[in-house]
């Protein structure tokens, strides 16, 4: 009897969250829902740069810098550890651990999920993403403020926590077991060899490749973006879960899965799509490719390395025709006087 009371309960609300027109997927939400979340006191996280929320960001949230330069090493371009972490959330009043927090940037930016990604790891069990940004939130007419949010320092203690990424030693481990089931979230050539952008360019053995922009309803929305083909990123909603769960149709749910990219950026958005849909154990691998492709007896698909010497070549034949066109702007400044 209580688990058929459960269930309706449980449609129930779905009905009335779909009546309102809110929706979640696992931690993704949409406009409606974070207004809601404001309203019950969750803390918005604006992570983009200081001069985008400057600009004009949503109403309470808080900024600290751009997610993808705060929260990733400078060399390596994986997570800080987590004593760096406390000192970064405390000094911006954020407790990821004890506090809702909802993070966005802009639509279907993978850097909002990052810092989804970031929370989770450092114990947030209550952390989500707003995959529309503040491009969904001007849409819907919602109001936008120049009043920068600051809230007063705080002590923060966080705790990696099991089962959100996997470190070089344990990828290492599922790869020489074999079996394991793994995506590539970056572009078919970075997957090939051809786009090579660390030591060496591949992928590692048994990897599925699905970019993560096929997550979008148009899996090009960046590249007409860039040339002006549209005016707007529409294009980077996400599908709806029957195209997504046919997109990993190849994949076991059950399964434990774990997706890489370059640095674990555009991973950690696939990650919390593949988590949407009902992947139940997903992992991502927070060095991926360029801590994969740096460790050199590691296997490798497709492997090719880099030229160092015809990259170095090409750099310092950049400088020179700077240095040249340098040279002729001077003179002809000084021909003009």
């Amino acid at each position: 009897m209580i688990g058929k009371w459960a269930r309706f309960l449980a449609v129930g609300a779905a009905m009335l969250c779909a009546a309102a027109g809110a929706r979640a997927r696992g931690e993704i939400v949409d406009t409606a829902l974070v207004e809601r979340a404001l309203a019950r006191g969750a803390l918005v996280w604006d992570g983009r740069d200081a001069a985008d929320y400057a600009a004009g960001h949503i109403p309470g949230a808080v900024n600290f810098g751009w997610v993808g330069k705060v929260f990733r090493d400078a060399n390596r371009e994986d997570l800080p550890p987590v004593p760096e972490a406390e000192k970064i959330f405390g000094a911006a009043g954020v407790d990821p651990v004890a506090r809702e927090v909802i993070i966005y940037t802009r639509k279907g930016d993978p850097y909002a999920y990052y810092g989804l990604h970031a929370m989770r790891y450092y114990g947030s069990k209550q952390a989500r993403v707003y995959h529309g940004g503040i491009d969904d939130w001007k849409a819907a007419g919602k109001p936008v403020t120049q009043e920068a949010t600051r809230l007063p320092p705080l002590a923060v203690r966080l705790d990696a926590r099991d089962g959100v990424l996997l470190w070089n030693k344990d990828m290492l481990a599922r790869v020489h077991a074999g079996g394991a089931q793994i995506v590539d979230a970056r572009t078919p050539r970075e997957y090939s060899g051809d786009d090579i952008r660390a030591i060496r360019g591949g992928h590692v053995p048994g990897a599925l490749n699905i970019p993560y922009e096929e997550n979008w309803r148009d899996p090009q929305a960046a590249v007409r973006l860039a040339r002006k083909q549209v005016q707007t990123r529409d294009g980077m909603a996400l599908k709806d879960d029957a195209q997504l769960r046919a997109l990993y149709g190849r994949l076991d749910p059950g399964k434990e899965t774990i997706v890489y990219c370059q640095s674990g950026v555009r991973a950690s958005e696939t990650a919390a799509v593949l988590r949407s849909i009902g992947f139940r154990d997903v992992k991502v691998y927070e060095p991926s490719w360029l801590g994969y492709a740096g460790i050199l007896t590691a296997p490798a698909q497709n492997e090719v390395f880099a030229n160092v010497g015809a990259l170095t070549a090409k750099i310092t034949g950049l400088e020179n025709r700077v240095k040249e066109l340098d040279e002729e702007l001077a003179a002809l400044k000084g021909r003009e006087r």
